[in-house]
């Protein structure tokens, strides 16, 4: 679409009120398949915010069909190894990637006959996993915490397993140049039609530096005003180095798909004007408040390149028009970046401390329960919707027993299939009970642990909470 009829249509549909945009704007015709789908993606303005002086659009990568902004990539350098021969029919595909990449190659490969293996690290989001497992995909999970040159690094792994295997490519995100040319010839073109060649800042974060690569080379020759703003994770070496020339040692960040503890070959920082460190705290707030102003459901990746944006924007004194991306979807982080409880166990949200047991309590205030009278089935089922293998029992708001999986297996595997889980959970649950006080030390924990228990506490009659062991694991963590 030309820039001149992107505007008549954006103005045209200025003017339309819901039902006759959905009526009146042409739509495009059926694709042939979904390879066909990948870019051109939507961009919406963000109102609401505080901006500044600014005005800041994001640009919804997570329309792509894959999910994200990786399609792109994989289509492209999926297409630049067929056409350099290293990549046959019935060929192996081989990745490191945090997860949207190795969606995005499963997306195109899966379509061309291509069998998949991603060697993927073990903070991943569990969606990402399902996901690619239910495309057919061998995944292989490593570890997080090694860097570079060791055996387990996912990296490493991935171009030691390729080297193994015959008619097998490994694609290499990191330094294949066809990475970089997808967003050069495809998402910065995008982004000045849409913003009708007026662009001040593009906000990116750099995982393999693709992104912004591919678009500070594009931008560079074609609006040289727009300037390339980095976000990126603390515990990351990148912005230190762009900012500060600091060489820093690596930390660990949540936040998935950005963020480096090395420079990889595709990443050019020259072409960064400006960066900004962004903790996981802000990063997990702010896409947590793009679902709740704008309506959009992004990853934990789009809250740190949008938390940037907001600063960047902040910034100015005079006003200027911003674009960031929606790296993708959120919906392969309702486990952790839309799970109350990961956030509070991972201590990225203030929580009010009371200096006693309560504090290990991951879901205070909001622990499942069952009663007596409900059925096994009703105690199974909240345990499964819960993620939990055990459950308080409380009649009238007072506690009398408790219920786990052993209590549960040994109620039903004797009984008649028709009647195993209608019997009351007052039948199976444990009365005989080991409870704590909110007031007593850590250490009386471990007894109960050592008899693979989980700890109750109450403040006196009251019942608070459980304990369990990857509780007071976490507590221990994020006192570290």
């Amino acid at each position: 679409m030309s820039v001149s009829l992107w505007v008549d249509n954006a103005q045209y549909a200025s003017h339309l009120n819901q039902e006759d945009r959905l009526t009146k704007l042409p739509l495009p015709p059926p694709a042939d398949t979904t390879l066909d789908l990948i870019g051109r993606t939507p961009m919406v303005e963000l109102t609401g915010f505080d901006t500044g002086p600014c005005r800041l659009f994001v640009k919804l990568e997570s329309a792509n069909p894959g999910g994200s902004i990786k399609d792109r990539i994989a289509l492209s350098m999926i297409e630049a190894a067929e056409k350099d021969g290293s990549l046959k029919p019935g060929g192996t595909i081989v990745e490191a990637t945090a997860g949207n990449t190795g969606l995005g190659l499963a997306q195109v490969g899966v379509l061309k006959g291509y069998k998949l293996l991603l060697v993927v690290p073990d903070k991943m989001a569990r969606e990402k996993i399902q996901h690619l497992r239910a495309m057919g995909v061998d995944v292989r999970i490593t570890r997080s915490d090694v860097g570079k040159g060791h055996p387990e690094y996912y990296q490493d792994m991935a171009a030691a397993i390729a080297a193994k295997l015959n008619n097998a490519v490994y694609i290499n995100q990191f330094s294949n140049p066809a990475n970089p040319l997808a967003h050069e010839t495809t998402t910065g073109p995008e982004i000045l039609e849409q913003m009708v060649g007026d662009l001040d800042a593009v906000v990116v974060g750099v995982g393999s530096g693709g992104t912004l690569t591919g678009l500070g080379r594009f931008f560079a020759k074609a609006s040289p005003k727009t300037k390339m703003v980095l976000a990126d994770p603390v515990g990351s070496i990148l912005a230190p180095l762009v900012e500060r020339g600091e060489k820093i040692e690596p930390g660990s960040w949540v936040v998935e798909g950005i963020g480096e503890d090395f420079i990889p070959d595709n990443c050019d920082l020259a072409l960064v004007a400006k960066a900004y460190e962004i903790p996981d705290s802000e990063s997990i707030a702010s896409a947590r408040m793009l679902l709740t102003k704008a309506g959009i459901l992004g990853g934990s990746s789009s809250g740190t390149l949008l938390a940037a944006a907001l600063r960047y924007c902040r910034d100015q004194t005079e006003p200027k028009r911003v674009v960031t991306l929606v790296c993708d979807t959120g919906s392969r982080y309702l486990s952790k970046v839309y799970n109350d409880s990961w956030v509070v166990e991972q201590g990225l949200v203030d929580r009010k401390l009371h200096g006693d047991l309560r504090d290990l309590i991951a879901r205070a205030g909001d622990t499942v329960t069952v009663g007596p009278g409900d059925a096994l089935l009703t105690a199974y089922n909240r345990m499964r919707a819960a993620d939990v293998s055990q459950l308080p029992v409380l009649d009238d708001g007072r506690l009398i027993g408790l219920i786990d999986e052993s209590d549960l297996l040994e109620a039903v595997e004797d009984r008649n299939q028709n009647q195993r889980f209608k019997q009351p959970v007052s039948t199976a649950m444990t009365a005989k009970l080991h409870t704590l006080q909110v007031g007593e030390q850590l250490d009386a924990l471990i007894p109960i642990f050592e008899r693979d228990e989980v700890a109750i506490v109450m403040e006196g009659k009251e019942f608070l909470g459980l304990i369990t062991r990857i509780d007071l694991i976490n507590y221990l963590r994020r006192a570290a």
